[in-house]
């Protein structure tokens, strides 16, 4: 089972060092946050691209994903939406990483709404994503955080080139055993987001292993080339205790898990 972690946890690290410290420490991959104020962000120009291309390839990391704040699902006019989209779809191509990850951002509005604007802009990229060989992951988060309800509409949607990205946190938030969010995602999944908390009152990121979270559960249904990346909310919590010391411990508990340690 290869390992990522997510630059989210290390905000603002230039992509080398947040490159080292996953090699040193375990992981095989980076799931790369793209934002501004980040090295991956999407005015990256051509030479910067090539240049994160370098620093990941000499660091033997795979970028797993380009972590997007799209919001698919989200009210409003749809070309800010699907801009965004095309946007983050060349720059994951041009790093090298096979899957982008979205938000639904549904809103408050009435849920059908918001997964009919959803497929219409899903379906409206899905040629583009297929042809640069990459994959819109939908994320199982805010408007739908369980994974039965994302399911219903990547089934809508039914195009190889969209998936779902399963944040544990979320799923189990809604209700979810690890089992039924397994079942439902299972056809559309890309890769698993794990991560601790204390509980649904206090969502401050902890060492995997000290919270609440089925980690366990869920890392062992996955299939053994799934990818699992540690998100480590570190911006939205900054009393937590810093992610690089925990990185070696992390990674040893989940290749601990998945050998049914």
């Amino acid at each position: 089972m290869p390992l990522a972690y997510s630059t989210l946890g290390v905000p603002g690290l230039p992509l080398a060092e947040a490159a080292r410290l996953a090699a040193e420490h375990g992981w095989q991959g980076l799931e790369l946050r793209c934002a501004d104020g980040e090295t991956v962000h999407p005015a990256m120009t051509a030479d910067e691209r090539r240049a994160a291309v370098h620093t990941l390839g000499a660091a033997g990391v795979t970028p797993i994903a380009l972590a997007s704040y799209v919001g698919v699902a989200a009210p409003g006019d749809d070309a800010p939406v699907l801009a965004g989209l095309r946007t983050a779809l060349r720059l994951a191509a041009d790093l090298g990483a096979p899957a982008v990850r979205v938000f639904p951002h549904g809103g408050d509005g009435p849920p059908g709404e918001a997964d009919a604007r959803a497929v219409r802009r899903l379906t409206a990229v899905a040629a583009q994503a297929q042809a640069l060989g990459v994959r819109v992951l939908v994320e199982t988060h805010d408007s739908h955080r369980g994974g039965r309800r994302l399911a219903r509409l990547l089934d809508r949607v039914a195009h190889p080139a969209v998936g779902a990205l399963w944040d544990l946190m979320h799923t189990h938030l809604a209700g979810e055993t690890p089992a039924q969010s397994y079942a439902a995602l299972a056809p559309h999944l890309g890769h698993v987001q794990v991560k601790d908390i204390a509980g649904a009152g206090d969502l401050t990121p902890l060492p995997l292993g000290a919270g609440v979270l089925p980690v366990a559960d869920c890392v062992r249904l996955l299939p053994p080339g799934a990818w699992v990346a540690w998100e480590y909310e570190a911006p939205w919590h900054p009393a937590a205790a810093p992610l690089p010391p925990l990185l070696g411990a992390g990674a040893a508990l989940l290749a601990g898990l998945r050998a049914g340690g």
